[in-house]
Formats: C-alpha cells, sequence, structure tokens
C-alpha cells in the first residue's frame, strides 16, 4: 500500500498520492461551457476524498469541437472569474487538478458543434454521428493554435497541468487511426504523417506552457476496430511523444463503436476483468521513459497495487468516484474492500437529462 499512496512528483507537480481520477464527462457547465457552482462542489467533493489528481471532464478547444451538453469550454476569455475558483476550490482541499484539452472532430454533431463536423476526412464510420466535412490544412491549423490558447488560459486559471485527449475516437486519435484517416498529403499515409497533427498539437501547447509544466496526454494504444489504430502504431505515437518531451501517458483503447471492448466496459466483477488496458500500458512504458498511467475497470485495491508493482507510476479511475469519490481515503485509511462500483454506466444517462452525472445505484 505504500507505494500507491506515497507522494509522486510530475515534471515539478507534488501528487499525494498515484491515485488519478480520470476524466469524465460531468455535464455541469452551462451551455456555453461555463463551470457552475454545482461542477466546483463537485470537485471540491473528489479533492476532499483524497485522490491524488483530478483530470477535468474533457474540455473543448473550439465551439466546432464540442459535443455534449454541459460540456467545459477553455475557447475563449470569458470565464475568468469560474475557473479560478474551481481550480482554488481543488487547492483548498489539497488536491491538484488538470485539465483535459479536445476537440470532438467526426464524434459530434451539427446540433452540437453548430456546423457539420470536421474530421481528417470526409468519411462515414459507425463512430460518428453523421458526415463530416474534411479539414483543410488552414483548418488544421486553426484548431492546433486552439489548443495552444486553451493551455494557455488553464495554466493562467491555476490549473496545475494539462492533458491532451489522444484516445477513445476524438479528433487526435482520429488523425492517428486509418480507420477515420484517408488523407493523402501530409497528414495521412504513413504512421509518421499521422502523428504528424498530434505531434503539432503537442509542440503548440509545450511552447505555450513553458517546459517546467506539466504536461500529459491521454493516449488511444488500440481502436479494437477493423482497419483501426493497432497497438504497434500507438507505440510509434508514444516514442515520438516521449522523444519530444511529454511528462506522463495516461493508456487507454477503444472508441465508442468498439462494442464490448468500448473505452468504458460493463460487467466487471472479478479481479481478472478489472485493469483491462494493464498490458497494453505495460507495453508502452517499456518503451518509453516519460511516466505512464493505466486506466480501465479498476476496483481492487489489490489490483491497483500490482499495477504499481509491475512499474506503473500511477492508476486512473473514474467510474468508481461517482458512487464514492471519498474511495482513495477509504482505502488508504484501512477499509481496502473493492469499490461499491458495478460497471453499469447508468451513471451517465442522468447527465443527458437533468444536468449531472451521479450514481443512479447508490441513489435508488
Amino acid at each position: 500500500m505504500a507505494a500507491l499512496f506515497e507522494q509522486s512528483f510530475l515534471n515539478g507537480m507534488t501528487l499525494r498520492n498515484r491515485l488519478v481520477r480520470s476524466a469524465t464527462w460531468e455535464g455541469m457547465c452551462e451551455s456555453d461551457g461555463r463551470p457552475t457552482q454545482r461542477l466546483i462542489d463537485y470537485y471540491r467533493t473528489l479533492a476532499k476524498g483524497g485522490v491524488g489528481l483530478i483530470i477535468s471532464g474533457y474540455t473543448f478547444v473550439s465551439l466546432e469541437g464540442k459535443q455534449l451538453p454541459g460540456k467545459m469550454g477553455i475557447h475563449c476569455d470569458d470565464f475568468e472569474r469560474e475557473m479560478p475558483a474551481l481550480t482554488q476550490t481543488v487547492h483548498e482541499q489539497g488536491g491538484r487538478i488538470c485539465l483535459q484539452l479536445v476537440h470532438a472532430g467526426g464524434q459530434t454533431d451539427s446540433k452540437n458543434a453548430g456546423r457539420q463536423p470536421l474530421a481528417p476526412s470526409a468519411v462515414k464510420v459507425d463512430q460518428f454521428p453523421e458526415l463530416p466535412q474534411e479539414l483543410t490544412q488552414e483548418q488544421i491549423a486553426d484548431i492546433v493554435a486552439a489548443f495552444a490558447a486553451g493551455a494557455r488560459r488553464a495554466k493562467s486559471y491555476g490549473f496545475d497541468a494539462v492533458q491532451l485527449h489522444g484516445a477513445h475516437g476524438y479528433l487526435i486519435n482520429q488523425f492517428l487511426s486509418p480507420h477515420t484517416n484517408r488523407r493523402s498529403d501530409q497528414y495521412g499515409g504513413s504512421m509518421g504523417n499521422r502523428c504528424r497533427f498530434l505531434l503539432e498539437v503537442y509542440r503548440a501547447v509545450r511552447q505555450a506552457v513553458g517546459p517546467d509544466y506539466p504536461l500529459l496526454i491521454k493516449l488511444t494504444a488500440g481502436d479494437h476496430l477493423a482497419g483501426g489504430l493497432r497497438a504497434e502504431d500507438a507505440l510509434i505515437a508514444a516514442k515520438a511523444l516521449d522523444a519530444a518531451g511529454i511528462d506522463a501517458i495516461e493508456v487507454s483503447s477503444g472508441t465508442s463503436a468498439s462494442g464490448r471492448l468500448s473505452p468504458v466496459r460493463t460487467k466487471i466483477e472479478t479481479p481478472e476483468q478489472e485493469a483491462y488496458n494493464l498490458a497494453l500500458a505495460m507495453g508502452v512504458k517499456r518503451e518509453v521513459g516519460c511516466k505512464v498511467l493505466t486506466v480501465g475497470g479498476l476496483r481492487s485495491l489489490e489490483v491497483a497495487q500490482a499495477a504499481i508493482a509491475a512499474g506503473l507510476d500511477g492508476i486512473a479511475l473514474s467510474r468508481p468516484l461517482i458512487w464514492e469519490p471519498d474511495l482513495p481515503r477509504r482505502w488508504q485509511q484501512g477499509d481496502t474492500s473493492k469499490a461499491k462500483c458495478i460497471s453499469c454506466n447508468g451513471c451517465f444517462r442522468p447527465g443527458l437529462k437533468e444536468g449531472g452525472i451521479r450514481c443512479v445505484v447508490a441513489d435508488a
């Protein structure tokens, strides 16, 4: 237990333990992306529960990259009151908070994006609600700049780190995956070309926040789709990021079209079903020098400890914290029973209808 609950360090940021709350859409922002008091209170509860680092819900860097209602935005300068209030609330509880930056690309729709969605290629695949428009090189440059501007704002608002969302079929992942990237220019074809957008975003964000500010990525290590991104290709991206100076990689896998191998799998009932991205994360860890975390199905303290003992630098989880935000403190104080979460995914349904995620089993 000592290893899991000992202090951890990431490019000058001190964390009280190696448990990370992985990014989760909460559905608790205004229609313009402005954080509400309800979201601020929610983050206070998470920080008070003892998790080492909170990664925010996926936050859109430009309006056409917005996906779901109630999603947080970092696309403008209008939230100079609410954002610092959010970060200060987490800091008052001894926590640290990282803002996740995302562009949904083809996984949004015209209603939420306010226009025809943009994607690397104009292809209709199962994970896209409608046919997107292929991005021009000028539009690509604009989105790269939007990521950098969002990161700059996040740092000024008091966020302790930023994370790029390069997983789960969103825009960075769409460029990496041959399933969604059918381009014939310098952004398509070879894996080196398909990494170009990712590395342009990384370098722009790094320039915006500086070398001494923690910069992470959530990276898909496999789409689990026919013709999609493979683990061996994801390793190329991971090694390129490591060489460029990324501070940490949170390894995930799957897309919304990946069926039983989706990013948020159900019916996790035994330790053997937990940590379903662990092998992929260990494969990345063996090839890079930066810190590596795993996410996906962690429910038991013993499984989390084993992952740390195997050499990973952190454990990320989310759904268990929706029912039990104090799970880290409970484990650390000696109640080592597994998380109460039954992996039903019912927590996301109220977010669409009632303005925020919550555990429907706990409330029953």
